[in-house]
């Protein structure tokens, strides 16, 4: 019968690709977790590990067995969560991931009002690009993310936050400031600064500016936004920059912001959830204290 320490040791294998170091993933002797896979194997009749002098590659029965198996994982942790977590929302412990264009602007006012009001929550953060993020909550490693939306994904369930509107970062005195509001046409595409590719904030700024081609004169592919707006200052382009984070990567002189015209370019800031997850409670509250903490501010901010 296959086990379910059988199947964590294989998964811990396929991610780490060596035996050694899933062995110590997993806080056991590298002989034991060797066992199992050799178990696991004689079970299923068939080869899952290729195994090489310095890593391991897993075979296409393997890959398939993790496929499987992160499910079967996923499933089990769910059904200890909905034990755990039936008396009370947001207690024990909530695995969240925000994305980077997020965590800096949200992060300092929500972890203080999570303390607040649900003090026996212990937050375990991940930050990192949202392809990532949405891969390992669906493999259970993270419980609920902060992502921009939406996510075409039939197995994960969303819930609106707010709209984060886009701005128009320009060097102190650019003669385009002489406008009320900008609009797509005015960006100069031999000027337009953005951060790396993988960052849904570049995707969504290039699709606002839809006239900018996949070959255009995007020199700078940076991994935050305070790189982007220290190249601002020093006269070396311009950028789409959130509203949420204006109030503090904006805090240069040299640096002045434009709104755009209507409709405003935004995007939309939510949560999302395994559809199966049976924590809907804890991330209703969560969204919640969110939108009351960053929402309405934000929103208030908008309109000014």
């Amino acid at each position: 019968m296959i086990t379910l320490r059988q199947l964590r040791y294989l998964a811990a294998l396929a991610e780490h690709r060596h035996f050694g170091r899933a062995a110590e993933a997993c806080a056991v002797t590298q002989p034991a977790l060797s066992m199992q896979i050799r178990e696991l194997e004689r079970i299923l009749g068939a080869e899952l590990v290729e195994r090489r002098p310095n890593e391991i590659v897993l075979t296409e029965v393997g890959n398939e067995v993790v496929r499987r198996g992160d499910g079967i994982l996923a499933a089990v942790r769910d059904l200890m969560e909905a034990g755990r977590h039936r008396s009370q929302p947001l207690t024990g412990r909530i695995r969240l991931g925000v994305i980077p264009s997020l965590a800096p602007y949200v992060l300092p006012k929500l972890l203080p009002a999570l303390q607040r009001h649900y003090p026996e929550l212990r937050v375990e953060l991940r930050e990192t690009l949202t392809m990532p993020l949405v891969d390992e909550l669906l493999r259970s490693q993270l419980d609920v993310i902060m992502v921009a939306l939406p996510i075409a994904d039939a197995e994960i369930e969303t819930q609106r936050l707010f709209d984060d509107p886009f701005l128009l970062a320009l060097p102190a005195g650019d003669p385009l400031l002489r406008v009320r509001r900008a609009r797509a046409e005015d960006i100069d595409q031999e000027r337009l600064i953005l951060l790396e590719e993988g960052h849904c904030l570049r995707d969504q700024a290039l699709s606002y500016c839809s006239a900018v081609r996949q070959d255009s004169a995007v020199r700078l592919g940076a991994t935050s936004l305070a790189t982007v707006m220290q190249m601002v200052a020093n006269g070396h382009g311009i950028t789409l920059i959130p509203r949420i984070a204006a109030d503090v990567e904006v805090r240069d002189d040299r640096v002045a912001l434009l709104r755009f015209a209507a409709p405003e370019p935004a995007r939309t800031i939510g949560l999302a959830w395994r559809r199966t997850s049976p924590r809907k409670a804890d991330f209703a509250a969560l969204g919640q204290l969110v939108t009351s903490t960053i929402g309405s501010a934000h929103d208030a901010a908008r309109s000014a």
